[in-house]
């Protein structure tokens, strides 16, 4: 008995051998064409120099964000303890005042041939007071200089000291000056001479104090104390003048220089 699939079909071919379906236009069955589209990105992998440079900016910023904060913290946690010294100790500022100033000698010599010439030589007594229960102020040598009428009349010093807490101590100071004056410091001087109560004086004295609370030491900070109210009177012979300082007020101010600016 014969097998039906190997009968001829009609158009003489065998079922058992049926033939792939034939090529349309060259192109093998089963394959579909790709398109092309212009606007299409090509990928380009990464090379290791980007990735490099990406990972190298990734540290630094992370490295200055943890720089920046902690600073930030440790400005927090000055500020903290400062502000609990602050409110444990209540420190105050020193103060100073003039308890006398005798004028020995105030010479004026005018000339029509030669600059006027001031001589002068001052006796300073002042009191410098640390009204701070649990603050010690160790004070560098003083630099005076004394005015009249904005004319400086004499520049002196003060010795270092240590100012103990809740303590006066008295310190003295002789000032003396040699100098000729320009036509405008002499009209300055001479109009504070004539006036009847005498003429003005101020004292202007500068240094560097260190301060100590407990175990804690600060570093030196300028200061500029600054004495006004004060009239004066040219002595008479050899005898000094008493000069009026129940008016004086001292006022301390802190001189801290950035480059070349105080404040």
């Amino acid at each position: 008995m014969s097998n039906p699939s190997s009968k001829p079909n009609g158009n003489g071919t065998s079922n058992g051998n049926a033939a792939a379906p034939a090529a349309v236009n060259g192109n093998p069955g089963g394959v579909k064409s790709q398109l092309y589209n212009p606007n299409r990105q090509i990928y380009r992998p990464q090379s290791h120099h980007h990735r490099r440079q990406r990972s190298n900016r990734n540290l630094c910023c992370c490295c200055c964000f943890w720089t920046i904060l902690t600073l930030l913290a440790v400005a927090l946690l000055a500020a903290i303890v400062g502000a609990a010294l602050y409110v444990l100790y209540r420190p105050n500022r020193p103060e100073f005042s003039v308890t006398n100033l005798r004028i020995a000698k105030m010479n004026l010599t005018t000339s029509s041939d030669s600059p006027s010439h001031l001589n002068t030589l001052l006796n300073l007594t002042l009191i410098a007071k640390n009204p701070n229960n649990h603050l010690i102020f160790f004070y560098e040598p003083f630099t005076v200089t004394v005015f009249s009428n904005s004319v400086a009349i004499g520049n002196g010093t003060l010795p270092s000291f240590e100012s103990g807490k809740n303590n006066q101590t008295s310190v003295k100071s002789i000032v003396s000056g040699s100098m000729d004056l320009d036509t405008e410091s002499l009209n300055s001087l001479r109009s504070g001479l004539k006036k009847v109560k005498g003429f003005p004086v101020e004292i202007q004295m500068d240094t560097k104090v260190k301060m100590k609370m407990e175990s804690l030491k600060s570093k030196k900070v300028g200061i500029r104390v600054t004495c006004e109210g004060i009239r004066g009177n040219v002595p008479n012979g050899k005898s000094p003048s008493v000069a009026s300082v129940i008016n004086s007020q001292c006022k301390v101010d802190i001189r801290i220089k950035i480059w070349k600016f105080s404040f």
